[in-house]
């Protein structure tokens, strides 16, 4: 027995299969699985980009950070400051201790302040002849007592990096207006801190 095909053409043996006109062949499959293989492929590569410039972009910031968030490009200097220091800060005609460390400096309208942590200021006094040698650092004579009792703090406008912690003793140079700041031992009074966090005034011109 045949059968008439779809078309109304020739007959159609028995036991052959002929398609519909709508059936959609295997090869169309296949090209809609490699579409989403591809898609899937190109934002991997996307994502593998977007984290190479991540990292670029990061080592960029850590390498320049000084010169992107420092005046000057000197991780020393705080916001705002409109003169540079030079690399071995002096006050009072002298250098600060070797050993300073955590140094931070604000300068503005041709007036400095410079905070830093030393373990040298006693030698450093001496040298400046701020206290004659062989004499107390702190005694009636020298090392007024700064109004900044225990627990209190103080940083100065514009300065920035940790304050400084009373008690404080207070050094006046033979510059007007000029001082040092030292941090005083809460245990020995007539010592320092170990190390004392130092903030000195003074004139840039």
């Amino acid at each position: 027995m045949h059968e008439t095909g779809a078309a109304g053409g020739s007959p159609v043996p028995e036991g052959v299969y002929e398609p519909a006109e709508t059936a959609r062949y295997p090869e169309s499959v296949g090209d809609a699985d490699h579409s989403g293989s591809g898609v899937r492929r190109r934002l991997s590569c996307l994502a593998v980009v977007t984290a190479l410039l991540v990292l670029v972009a990061g080592g960029f910031v850590w390498l320049f950070q000084d010169a992107l968030f420092h005046p000057f490009g000197d991780s020393r200097a705080c916001e705002g400051s409109d003169t540079e220091l030079p690399g071995t800060i002096s006050v009072a005609g002298v250098s600060i201790p070797a050993d300073a460390s955590d140094i931070h400096y604000f300068t503005r309208s041709g007036r400095a302040q410079v905070s830093f942590l030393s373990d040298e200021m006693p030698d450093y006094l001496h040298r400046a002849g701020l206290v004659p040698t062989g004499e107390p650092v702190i005694d009636e004579n020298h090392g007024g007592k700064y109004a900044l009792g225990d627990q209190e703090s103080e940083l100065p406008v514009g300065l920035c990096g940790p304050a400084l912690k009373g008690p404080a003793a207070m050094y006046q140079t033979s510059e007007p207006s000029a001082g040092i700041l030292i941090e005083r031992s809460a245990f020995d009074p007539e010592g320092f801190r170990s190390p004392a966090r130092v903030i000195a005034s003074f004139t840039t011109s």
